[in-house]
């Protein structure tokens, strides 16, 4: 770590951009104050934005970093360090590896999937705990109520083991994420290449398994949530119903809700409704689910995930401050909101005695661009 000063810089507070000095010493902000300084070495930002460093709760980019391309197993090592630098490069700062847990094995057109997320994970650490990672990791388990092992999958992590987010998730055809069949069709199909005969005995199989196993797993990952101490999530909530259950879950982030009633139960529980960036960017979800554009601007969107695309997060909080002209509510969305959904308090927002995870950003014909990112201090990006 490195003591550091920044001047003349626009810096993104919790409610007011104030242009000054932020100050740093061993990896901790020390000071923010208005004005230039006198301090030697001071680094001169030029105009630009400093804002905290983003903070991810649901990403899929390790997973497309191990399996590149369908039944192709990078090798692990290799695959973290990149989903680690991508992520550092576009100002993530803290990051909850998504890692499914709960597989199907027996499955016709080759639609199963098999266990990952307890070796790859020990996998992540051991990089951790070596000090090759540039940000920091914690885990996401996406926790599948209609697969055969969950429970013992989820049994084999224990609070030592950083998981600091357990989602709900349950992909059962024709509703929640998925409630227009042919859209799930399109999706396996090409993905997985399989026939129609395939795809109908996916779907079969799917609806076996929730029938099976559904209302235990569900079960099973609320408590495995508390013995791990995480946070719990809920996934794809549709109706005030779905919302309903996961207050009594004692859900507290739910990962995109698809309609408006979902996301007005959300606001009414006190539970964070979160988007994905590509959907707000894009203007639609691939799903043909409700559009973030719309939560937005009914008040009803509370954190921004980037999903599959990691430069979307800045995006779209950019996007966001144009769209509410309140630039420090849209940068909460993906620092100091997520921060507190998952009740990590020492970071996610610029204030002295709180990590110095922090981004230097300019705007180039609307575009943010990176030009420096600190991870507790040090210079990752």
């Amino acid at each position: 770590m490195t003591d550091f000063t920044l001047t003349n810089a626009r810096i993104v507070l919790e409610t007011e951009v104030l242009t000054g000095t932020l100050r740093v010493e061993g990896g901790i902000i020390k000071d923010v104050s208005t004005g230039g300084t006198a301090v030697a070495g001071a680094v001169d930002v030029e105009g630009d934005l400093v804002i905290p460093g983003l903070i991810e709760l649901h990403t899929d980019n390790l997973e497309r970093h191990i399996e590149p391309r369908p039944k192709v197993d990078w090798p692990h090592q290799a695959a973290i360090l990149a989903h680690d630098a991508e992520l550092a490069s576009v100002g993530i700062t803290t990051v909850f590896d998504a890692m499914r847990a709960g597989s199907i094995h027996r499955q016709k057109g080759d639609a199963g999937y098999h266990k990952y997320a307890r070796s790859l994970s020990h996998e992540l650490m051991h990089l951790r705990d070596l000090g090759a990672l540039k940000i920091s990791h914690f885990l996401h388990l996406r926790a599948e109520v209609c697969s055969e092992t969950l429970e013992e999958e989820l049994a084999e992590f224990g609070p030592e083991d950083r998981v600091g987010l357990v989602s709900l998730m349950d992909h059962t055809p024709g509703q929640r994420q998925f409630r227009d069949l042919s859209k799930l069709k399109d999706y396996v199909q090409k993905k997985r290449g399989m026939t129609d005969a395939e795809f109908d005995d996916h779907v079969n199989h799917l609806y076996e398994l929730r029938d099976t196993f559904g209302a235990r797993h569900e079960a099973v990952a609320v408590a495995e949530a508390k013995r791990l101490g995480a946070v719990l999530a809920s996934h794809d909530d549709t109706t005030a119903e779905h919302v309903e259950v996961s207050r009594r879950h004692g859900v507290r982030v739910a990962e995109f809700p698809t309609t408006v009633e979902a996301a007005q139960a959300c606001k009414l529980h006190g539970i964070a409704a979160m988007m994905g960036a590509p959907n707000l960017i894009r203007g639609g979800s691939h799903s043909g689910n409700v559009a973030a554009h719309d939560l937005a601007e009914r008040g009803l969107l509370d954190i921004v995930s980037s999903d599959y695309v990691p430069s979307a997060l800045m995006s779209s909080a950019i996007l966001l401050a144009d769209l509410w002209d309140d630039l420090p509510r849209a940068i909460a969305t993906v620092s100091a909101n997520p921060a507190k959904a998952v009740g990590l308090s020492d970071r996610g927002r610029i204030a002295p005695e709180l990590h110095a995870d922090l981004v230097r950003i300019a705007r180039i014909e609307g575009t943010p661009v990176v030009r420096g990112v600190w991870s507790h201090g040090r210079q990752v990006g």
